[in-house]
């Protein structure tokens, strides 16, 4: 942990802040110049029309300067993009499942970083979700929520206890801090686990029971990635849906003390 507390204090190159009463109100985070970027790779480009990030991050409230965490970041999409627009006073942590590191995944984080000087990647088991207290004032949670439920022999993914990983999400975000959730949406009803493993989906109402029950609170739902005409019943890798699907967009809140 004393590792990556370094790592977290290396990606904050701003000098000592002035007394909390004397912090001026930030701007909002610079995302449609960061999507803009011309740098970026163009398969991560290409995602932008049906992930909408510019107006998911303004909606979420990334703000100039946040100290943001990325949970199962995948190939650093939204890392990548965070970095740039919280600006050089800012910075992007990313964590991904040990499994899911390979040498080309680790060439990738690499050139990433080259881009995104401001941004940083580690790495543990997926069942032993570690972040410092108290240093994020922002957290991105794409697409995956869901595999907090998930496990597999095939991959290596060990099963995953939900509360225990939000019970230290929580620790880990500043008074105030946003928490957002993406996610495909499942009828609901079903076995959560099940649900996940079939078809990599989740009810919305267990994302927010599982969040205000960790001490969350709820302050804000977006429409902007909804999809009515999404058949909740297949797998959201179907050709014939993937990257259309229905998607659920919350912004969650830890309350200020």
């Amino acid at each position: 942990m004393r590792a990556l507390g370094s790592l977290v204090a290396l990606l904050l190159v701003t000098s000592a802040p002035a007394p909390a009463a004397k912090l001026p109100a930030r701007a909002p985070a610079d995302a449609a110049t960061a999507v803009a970027s011309t740098d970026r790779p163009a398969d991560e480009v290409k995602l932008d029309e049906s992930r909408k990030p510019v107006e998911i991050l303004r909606f979420m409230g990334l703000k100039k300067g946040d100290m943001a965490l990325d949970l199962f970041a995948g190939s650093g999409y939204y890392t990548e993009i965070m970095a740039k627009a919280v600006g050089p006073k800012g910075g992007v942590l990313a964590w991904e499942p040990a499994n899911f590191l390979n040498d080309k995944a680790r060439k990738s984080w690499g050139e990433l970083k080259g881009r995104a000087p401001n941004s940083g990647m580690y790495a543990t088991p997926a069942t032993a979700f570690s972040a410092p207290a108290n240093a994020f004032d922002f957290v991105m949670f794409h697409l995956n929520y869901h595999d907090t439920y998930w496990e597999s022999a095939k991959y290596g993914f060990a099963r995953m206890e939900p509360e225990a990983f939000l019970r230290t999400l929580y620790a880990s975000v500043k008074p105030g801090g946003v928490v957002a959730v993406i996610d495909h949406v499942a009828a609901p009803g079903g076995e959560v686990r099940e649900v996940a493993d079939k078809l990599h989906r989740i009810d919305p109402a267990v994302i927010r029971a599982d969040f205000e029950r960790a001490g969350f609170v709820l302050d804000g739902e977006s429409n902007l990635l909804r999809n009515p005409a999404d058949d909740h019943t297949k797998l959201v890798f179907d050709p014939s849906i993937r990257g259309k699907t229905d998607r659920v967009a919350y912004r969650f809140r830890k309350p200020a003390r």
